[in-house]
């Protein structure tokens, strides 16, 4: 079966969401002021832990439904 056009966006749009989370946390660690104590860093952090774990659930169940398959 061929995967839709519509999954593999998606799949890449929540790679590309990961990838900015992690940019963000990336920027926010190196831009802290001295009275900050991360949590902004922490967030983001936690939003790309989320969307990883997210990312990997919605491979699982796509493989398990048929809809994608590896190669």
């Amino acid at each position: 079966m061929t995967t839709s056009p519509v999954v593999k966006s998606v799949i890449i749009a929540i790679f590309v969401m990961i990838l900015v989370a992690l940019g963000s946390a990336f920027l926010s660690l190196f831009r802290r002021r001295s009275g900050d104590d991360g949590k902004a860093t922490v967030k983001a952090l936690t939003v790309r832990v989320g969307l990883s774990i997210g990312l990997v659930v919605t491979i699982i169940i796509l493989n398990a439904l048929g809809i994608i398959s590896p190669n």
